[in-house]
């Protein structure tokens, strides 16, 4: 099992921001107050199920047969992504 980015503080929940980035290359390293881009600024399960739509070429019919679940349901759950989207694209400005 792979390790996961946090994407929200254990503590608070308040979303978290990288303040070190380093190459494994050559070893620089940089600092600074960089936000998430939005897409890791989603859960987990929320990334997942985009990469599976995009995996699927956008065919919310074979999503919904992936996930075994109604077409509505996927569609209502990606309107609500869509939504989040929004909101954090909004925040960022």
């Amino acid at each position: 099992m792979s390790i996961k980015l946090p994407v929200k503080c254990p503590s608070c929940e308040s979303e978290l921001v990288a303040i070190q980035l380093k190459c494994n290359h050559c070893e620089t390293t940089v600092s600074g107050n960089f936000p998430l881009p939005e897409l890791l600024q989603l859960s987990y399960e929320e990334q997942e199920f985009i990469l599976s739509f995009f995996m699927s070429s956008g065919s919310l019919k074979e999503m919904s047969n992936l996930l075994k679940v109604s077409y509505p349901t996927v569609r209502n759950h990606l309107d609500d992504l869509i939504e989040k989207i929004k909101k954090i694209k909004e925040n960022e400005n």
